[in-house]
């Protein structure tokens, strides 16, 4: 995929179980000529877990794309006004996040992101982790596919016998997800098996 002269938002929200995952993903597109801008929700900006040090993970995404983290809502808004973005990439995208972009909800940078791609009619693509994508949060997915410039990489069950409704993206499809997008289209198939 060629990606020069585009640029890339690439956020990441609080699934800190599949950072390890996404990381080479932001490389890809910088290796392929993306100028990538990195974002962050305020969990990500400020949780230790067992999968990282946040200052880390800040540190990997920082050094890989050359630019600087937006942590804040208020450096998220220009991104409206200057329609700097040619697709935003959510991934990975928690149930939360899937949650309060299906119902306008604009209380974190990722979200403002979200919310200035959409307003200039620019795709954005959302790569769940959510263990209750088949419960409660199945709605907001549902109104998610259906909108406008809204596009998924493919997801599917991650453990159907321990979490039965958990829904994880495939993360390593996340450029090609974003290149479909780009061109108005949703990557296929959409539902995948995850778990195998």
């Amino acid at each position: 995929m060629n990606w020069q002269g585009k640029t890339v938002g690439y956020a990441i929200t609080g699934s800190h179980c599949t950072f390890a995952e996404v990381m080479p993903q932001i490389k890809r597109f910088v290796d392929d000529g993306a100028k990538v801008v990195p974002i962050v929700s305020h969990t990500v900006l400020t949780t230790d877990t067992r999968f990282g040090k946040s200052e880390d993970w800040r540190s990997q995404m920082k050094e890989i794309t050359g630019n600087d983290i937006i942590s804040s809502i208020v450096d998220a808004e220009p991104l409206g006004p200057t329609k700097l973005l040619d697709v935003l990439v959510i991934a990975p995208c928690t149930g939360t996040t899937t949650s309060k972009l299906a119902n306008a909800v604009t209380d974190s940078p990722v979200l403002m992101a979200a919310k200035a791609q959409l307003r200039n009619g620019r795709p954005v693509v959302l790569a769940v982790s959510t263990n209750d994508g088949l419960g409660f949060n199945l709605a907001n997915i549902a109104k998610l596919i259906v909108a406008k410039n809204i596009y998924f990489v493919p997801f599917g069950q991650d453990n159907p016998t321990g979490k039965p409704n958990s829904l994880v993206a495939r993360m390593e499809l996340v450029p090609e997800a974003a290149y479909a997008a780009l061109e108005g289209k949703q990557y296929q198939p959409l539902i995948i098996e995850r778990f195998r």
